[in-house]
């Protein structure tokens, strides 16, 4: 039968209703900013220091500076390992007697101020800063920091939890209906977070949104690389990506413009309603519609696609399979990911490369520090690296493919990290260049694991594979906050040496996965299975014309049962006959009604060839004709 490819080819792989959805979907992708970086904003730890009751009358009175303010009535640094004494503990002292001075208040009680006693900050803190986010409002510093951490945790854990749960609804039951259910729990849930009255109900609303944000936005990427053809998957894969840098940056303006943690929520939550307009502009996909066995409302949508397209549907292509081909509709399953063995390596490389690329795209920004006096800028200045990665991807990967650029990408960063342990401190701006040049490696490694990880699967678990594979990153990001503070306590290079063990590693093993370049996206469990078999002299034997010429006339010329003869005979595999009909079918003849004979002719035979094992080259099988 067709494949969906093969349909597309007819009636536009990107076209309008292409364009149209990814718009749709990336504005979706752009959303997402908030919930996985967000916390920057949302949780900002200001300079802080205890609220002392009095001290505001008495730096009233004596008509103090700030300044002046601090340096009498708050501690200073203390010994190595509490370097900042002054966020957590304060003096224990009356600043309402009458009897402390303007100049040096503290002289009369103690010879030196380091001899007062200190005590834990019982009026809570003062924040130096115009705003507010959850830490100055729920106090989450010094003792209560934990809660904080407690707090980005839940994120994490709800992504993890909902890549694997709905992963599997979505291939199940849909990805349309998968979607719309999480864009409304996802903007009901950010809208009572921005109302919360307290941290318990804010932190629930937090981890609701981590279990539905993550995937819808995965379900996002898997719908738009249906919706379009071969030759436009990889691009508008990057570009979805994009569109996620894209959504840094307007996060940074909005943040700058709304320093009040709750106004930020709500502003960046409320779009999100928006998207249950997809319902009337958002089709279930075609490609999950036949996994199912849905063919006529497959074709209903195919046909709605062309419309939108301007093109028409052809008569043969308008039956996508007879009464024979028709089984038991696939239900996926968590067994599908490690039952047969390529698709088992796949997904232990797969997995793997998830959580490197969130340890060391997490961790190099924890390392770099890029926390300073301005975080609008800081923030804005890290999403602009990932532009340039992002070109680069698109430069290279139709040029030598997606395997040795993801490979090439692990490596760089793995190297750049082991290069910056022997950069003296002296050279500040090498050291800090190289970094760069790991988090750019890094970068491209992510997008690449995403665009690839959707290319590896078939249609029946393709969502499913996704979703559980991506799960490992958020593994990674609970993790790497511990990794990068705990090791820097032992060495300060230590992370970094960990970073390149793990980039390099990552980068070896996705050598062992195949190429995807210019190959259909697998169908079945069978397609994806065969996809690295298609090399050495089978592939070098179909790349020949003559032997191409022999094999197409073959078809040509003789009937059903001979043709179907041909294949058992050979046993070709049916990659290699969609490889060579690819690579020669058009070139050998390209607009003749021959050449219209032997596409049909293939689609004729593609159910049986797709059944069978390669073990002889056509070549030696002719003269049995």
């Amino acid at each position: 039968m067709p494949t969906m490819d093969d349909i597309l080819e007819h009636i536009g792989e990107f076209n309008f209703f292409q364009k149209q959805t990814f718009l749709f979907l990336a504005l979706l992708s752009a959303a997402f900013t908030p919930i996985y970086v967000g916390i920057v904003f949302l949780a900002f730890t200001p300079d802080h220091r205890c609220r002392s009751p009095g001290v505001p009358e008495l730096s009233h009175r004596c008509g103090w500076s700030l300044a002046e303010e601090l340096n009498y009535t708050v501690p200073g640094p203390g010994p190595e390992g509490q370097a900042f004494p002054r966020q957590c503990r304060r003096y224990e002292v009356d600043w309402n007697q009458s009897a402390l001075g303007c100049v040096d208040p503290l002289a009369g009680l103690a010879a030196n101020n380091s001899l007062l006693p200190l005590g834990p900050c019982r009026y809570g803190w003062v924040y130096d800063t115009p705003g507010s986010s959850i830490v100055t409002e729920f106090n989450l510093v010094c003792t209560n920091s934990w809660m904080l951490d407690l707090f980005q945790s839940a994120v994490n854990v709800g992504f993890f939890i909902g890549s694997v749960g709905i992963g599997y609804i979505a291939d199940r039951f849909g990805r349309k209906l998968c979607l719309l259910i999480t864009i409304l729990i996802n903007a009901s849930s950010g809208v009572l977070m921005a109302i919360s009255p307290n941290y318990t109900w804010m932190l629930i609303f937090r981890l609701i949104q981590g279990l539905v944000s993550k995937a819808g936005w995965l379900i996002g990427y898997i719908l738009i690389t249906e919706f379009v053809g071969l030759s436009y998957r990889r691009t508008v894969g990057i570009l979805y990506q994009v569109a996620f840098t894209v959504g840094l940056l307007v996060l940074a303006g909005v943040a700058y413009v709304l320093p009040h943690w709750r106004w930020l929520q709500f502003t960046v939550t409320l779009p999100n309603f928006c998207f249950l307009l997809y319902y009337w502009c958002v089709p279930e996909s075609p490609r999950w519609l036949i996994s199912q066995n849905k063919d006529a409302k497959a074709m209903k949508i195919i046909k709605h696609i062309a419309k939108k397209n301007g093109k028409s549907l052809p008569t043969s292509l308008q039956s996508l399979g007879s009464d024979e081909e028709v089984g038991e509709k696939l239900n996926p399953s968590f067994l599908d990911l490690v039952r047969t063995p390529q698709i088992r390596k796949h997904t232990l490389i797969l997995m793997y490369n998830w959580f490197t690329s969130s340890v060391l795209y997490q961790g190099l920004i924890m390392y770099m520090g890029l926390a300073g006096s301005n975080i609008y800028l800081d923030f804005l200045y890290s999403a602009l690296v990932e532009f340039p990665a992002a070109f680069l991807i698109l430069v290279t990967i139709d040029r030598v493919g997606r395997r040795h650029p993801w490979a090439a990408s692990n490596m760089v960063a793995g190297a750049a990290c082991l290069a910056s342990v022997f950069i003296p401190e002296d050279l500040r701006w090498l050291r800090v260049t190289v970094v760069c040049l790991g988090r750019m490696g890094i970068t491209m490694a992510y997008e690449m694991v995403c665009l690839v990880n959707a290319e590896l699967y078939p249609t029946c678990i393709r969502n499913l594979g996704v979703l559980v594979c991506s799960s490992m990153c958020d593994i990674g990001g609970i993790i790497t906050p511990f990794l990068v503070y705990r090791l820097t306590s032992i060495w300060h290079e230590l992370p970094l040496v960990v970073f390149a063990v793990v980039g390099l590693v990552a980068g070896g093993l996705v050598l062992l996965l195949p190429e995807t370049k210019g190959k259909t996206l697998p169908e079945t469990i069978e397609e994806a299975e065969n996809m690295q078999r298609l090399r050495g002299s089978s592939e070098s034997f179909f790349k020949s014309s003559q032997n191409a010429k022999k094999f197409s006339n073959i078809f040509i010329e003789s009937g059903p049962r001979k043709r179907t003869r041909a294949v058992q005979t050979c046993a070709v595999q049916g990659s290699a006959v969609q490889y060579w009909e690819r690579m020669w079918g058009n070139r050998l003849y390209p607009t003749s009604r021959v050449g219209v004979r032997f596409k049909t002719s293939m689609m004729g035979n593609i159910t049986i060839v797709s059944k069978l094992q390669m073990c002889l080259s056509f070549y030696l099988a002719i003269p049995h004709f």
